[in-house]
């Protein structure tokens, strides 16, 4: 059985924990390799391929006893990640990525494997790949949201007590315009914050094609809302390719249409918890230190608004 060496840990990956989580990040950092060794030996598990890391977590492709392959996903234990057991637990495989085993200690998780060279974004025709999406994304947010998870209401509550302090770090009156009119969008819905069990992050490459399903997803960051909420990552999918085409404004419109039509969601309603959604986004990015709002995210409201 081969083990994880440390120089497999992705230099991204490092710096993200190092970023986000300061001293503990890197420690965790640099327990990768003794964590992925307990939980190979504990599953029983032979490696398969090469590392990966993303932003959150490495994955190691793997062989379970009977030689049937799926990967171990290895994070730091963090409400996200509990989130992220909640939901697939939940969701137990129907269009989404199965959970074989997870050790609640350490937050690890063996999954399924599923071909992840080949994303959704690997689809040239943008209605046929929105409208995959927006059939994985219904039955997703069918799913009755278990306890557990954290409301959309509370988010909402939050962000409206950041707006004052964001506004003032804005350095544009049109960005403050901007940010003033999406806070009010979020106000007038912060009373009705939804039910559904939401995947919060289902973009093109976070859809991959595997045997079991031709499309199934990963890697949610689950939470109870109104899936209006949960638009934003599709109309932001391959953003620059939308941006090269030159008609942003159609192409923004025929996305949203394809996902309210086949979620049949109010698009009224609908479009005032994704500039919610922009309005979380952009109170992130103030946070790290932006004094201007996303270009996308202007885009994708003045799409959205000016209909």
């Amino acid at each position: 059985m081969s083990t994880l060496e440390a120089g497999e840990v992705a230099h991204h990956l490092a710096a993200s924990y190092a970023t986000g989580f300061g001293e503990e990040g890197r420690a965790w950092i640099a327990g990768l390799p003794a964590l992925a060794a307990t939980m190979l030996e504990r599953w029983d598990l032979e490696r398969d391929g090469t590392a990966r890391g993303g932003e959150a977590s490495l994955v190691l492709p793997v062989l379970r006893p009977d030689g049937t392959p799926a990967v171990l996903r290895l994070q730091m234990p963090r409400q996200e990640t509990t989130a992220t057991l909640i939901g697939l637990r939940t969701w137990n495989g129907k269009g989404i990525v199965r959970l074989l085993d997870h050790d609640p200690m350490s937050s690890s998780m063996l999954l399924e494997r599923l071909d992840g060279a080949r994303t959704l974004a690997s689809i040239n025709d943008d209605d046929v790949a929105m409208s995959i999406l927006a059939e994985l994304h219904a039955r997703l947010v069918a799913v009755p949201a278990p306890q557990g998870l954290r409301s959309l209401g509370d988010i909402a509550s939050g962000m409206l007590d950041q707006v004052p302090q964001a506004l003032m770090r804005l350095a544009d009156a049109a960005d403050r315009q901007a940010l003033r009119s999406w806070a009010s969008a979020v106000a007038e819905l912060a009373g009705e914050p939804g039910d559904r069990m939401l995947h919060w992050d289902l973009h093109y490459d976070n859809v991959l094609a595997a045997q079991r399903e031709p499309w199934i997803a990963i890697d949610p960051e689950p939470l109870v809302g109104d899936p209006g909420f949960d638009l934003w990552p599709a109309l932001d999918s391959r953003w620059d390719d939308v941006v090269a085409k030159g008609d942003t404004l159609r192409i923004v419109r025929r996305r949203f249409d394809l996902l309210t039509d086949v979620l049949g969601l109010d698009r009224a309603r609908a479009t005032g918890w994704t500039l919610g959604r922009l309005l979380q986004n952009s109170l992130w990015d103030i946070d790290d230190g932006e004094t201007r709002l996303d270009p996308s995210s202007v885009a994708i409201a003045d799409s959205l608004l000016a209909r």
